[in-house]
């Protein structure tokens, strides 16, 4: 739960308002260092997300391996309209994990929602994108809220009411939780945009594993850069060592578990400090960085309904690789 966490508010402009509930950092520090302390290491995919890393993922969504982005961008081109109808004029348009906000631009014009609501993380990043997205659409009320989405959101209180609610969670970042905290992650969500809200939530289906192991591998090497910055970010955050030079990307298809799975594998065995403790690593061992599930649509209904949601309507490209799917709240 986000909880009555306290927040900064701030009106840059008349029409966009920024928010930030003050993530706390330690909270970073205990979650980072459990995570360094657990069988295999982990470091939670959230961290990614530093100015320089979303600034990667940009990058990454434009490569020719890396397939959801553009499919997911081509459906919602195709199914503007029936998303339209679906969601009404003058919602309250709230996207989780907004990023460059690139694909809402094209519900945005559609839409015309009543405000526009981007959560993220990367503080600086979301307020430069806030800012261009509001230069672009004079129109627009923003109200760009910097907060952890992976916990319920406590949408700021200053937000229209009396709108109905749509969440947008694009690029199957679902696929990014563990299945007990996608379930967690759709409840809450089903808890912010209340009995009349709705969810369009693209999903990455499972297709063969060559496809899955290129888009993570692309020959560019820029997912390498991406997945190594992180220990930068890490470095930042708690003052560490980590020397991207002595990690490896890696990055596989687990058919067993049905996901891809990112790791930094250690090139030598070495000693790393962070927030003052050390790490002991071993060559060949490796840090889990991203889990990314991959669902057939039935078992993704199926999770939807366990959270409080009844999906209405799925649009998918004709190769089956990627879905959107429209969720309604349930009473």
């Amino acid at each position: 739960m986000q909880g009555r966490v306290q927040y900064q508010s701030e009106q840059a402009d008349e029409g966009l308002y920024f928010y930030d509930f003050n993530v706390q950092s330690h909270d970073q520090k205990q979650e980072i260092l459990t995570g360094l302390k657990q069988s295999p290491k982990t470091i939670s995919a959230k961290y990614f997300y530093d100015q320089q890393g979303s600034k990667l993922f940009e990058a990454i969504t434009c490569l020719p391996e890396y397939y959801p982005t553009r499919t997911e961008i081509n459906l919602l081109r195709q199914y503007q309209q029936q998303i339209l109808e679906r969601a009404g004029e003058q919602c309250l348009l709230i996207e989780y994990g907004s990023g460059a906000s690139t694909k809402i631009r094209l519900l945005l014009d559609a839409l015309k929602p009543k405000a526009y609501v981007p959560l993220d993380i990367s503080k600086d990043f979301l307020f430069a994108c806030a800012v261009q997205l509001r230069a672009q659409f004079p129109w627009l009320e923003i109200h760009a809220t910097c907060l952890d989405y992976h916990r319920e959101a406590t949408l700021p209180a200053q937000l229209p009411r009396d709108f109905k609610r749509v969440a947008f969670f694009p690029g199957s970042s679902l696929g990014n939780f563990t299945p007990s905290e996608s379930l967690s992650f759709l409840r809450g969500v089903r808890a912010t945009v209340g009995d009349e809200g709705a969810l369009l939530i693209g999903v990455d289906l499972v297709k063969d594993k060559g496809t899955l192991n290129a888009a993570y591998n692309d020959v560019q090497g820029v997912t390498a850069q991406f997945n190594l910055n992180i220990l930068s970010h890490l470095n930042h955050l708690g003052d560490g060592n980590f020397n991207a030079q002595h990690f490896s990307h890696e990055a596989f298809f687990n058919e067993q578990e049905s996901r891809i799975e990112m790791h930094l594998r250690s090139d030598l065995d070495q000693m790393v400090y962070i927030f003052g403790e050390h790490f002991v690593f071993k060559a060949g061992e490796s840090i889990v960085t991203e889990y990314s599930y991959k669902f057939v649509p039935q078992q993704f209904e199926r999770l939807a309904r366990d959270a409080g949601f009844v999906s209405h309507k799925m649009w998918c490209d004709a190769g089956k690789n990627f879905a959107l799917f429209w969720l309604e709240a349930e009473g």
